[in-house]
């Protein structure tokens, strides 16, 4: 990591720290109210496992299933950037897309992600190519819907790593890891990283 993006992720594990200390609650619009300031983020653990398996591809394409305020979407450009992939990283909030756009621009990682605002299910149906990696971090009930929209744009050896799927653990997640370990050619496994992860690879029969 350069100087640049270790101070951009600094600032955010700072924003990080602060939100940890303030209860949770429900933002003032509600959960697709655009009002919504919580990080929400990996942090630093998952962030360094998202980084780890994506710099071990080649030439990866990444998809970013839910960009938030852009903190994982640091770590995973700078695994595009060192290993001569992209990101391409989805939001339905302008102002949170806005922001993660502001703070790539300061890590110097700009050139190396594509920014989309909009409904994820139809964005990712309009990919025009096969992906490498995704990260699958939104609102939980979208989690299978994704999952149908990009299993048939994964090319062979992809990863999927989903989070939070030991907190909160609900029954959203629950029926996405078994929906994932269902579907042909993928190997799963949940592992107890950050608020947990379950990594999924795709090798077609």
């Amino acid at each position: 990591m350069d100087q640049k993006i270790e101070a951009v992720l600094e600032a955010y594990h700072a924003l990080i720290r602060e939100e940890q200390a303030r209860p949770r609650e429900m933002p003032p619009g509600g959960r697709d109210g655009g009002e919504d300031r919580r990080m929400r983020a990996v942090g630093p653990e998952t962030g360094k496992f998202l980084n780890i398996v994506a710099r071990s591809q080649k030439s990866p394409a990444i998809l970013e299933i839910g960009t938030s305020f852009g903190y994982s979407g640091i770590w995973l450009a700078e695994a595009a950037r060192a290993s001569g992939g992209r990101l391409i990283t989805m939001e339905i909030h302008e102002y949170k897309s806005l922001y993660a756009q502001e703070r790539a621009v300061a890590a110097g990682l700009s050139d190396y992600i594509d920014f989309k605002v909009g409904d994820a299910v139809e964005m990712i149906s309009a990919l025009p190519f096969g992906v490498d990696f995704v990260l699958l971090d939104l609102w939980k009930d979208l989690y299978i819907p994704c999952l149908e929209a990009f299993y048939p744009k994964l090319n062979p050896g992809a990863i999927v790593v989903a989070d939070n799927m030991l907190r909160p653990g609900d029954e959203n997640v629950k029926m996405y890891g078994r929906a994932v370990r269902a579907k042909p050619g993928m190997t799963s496994i949940l592992l107890p990283v950050g608020a947990g992860l379950e990594v999924s690879r795709f090798e077609p029969d």
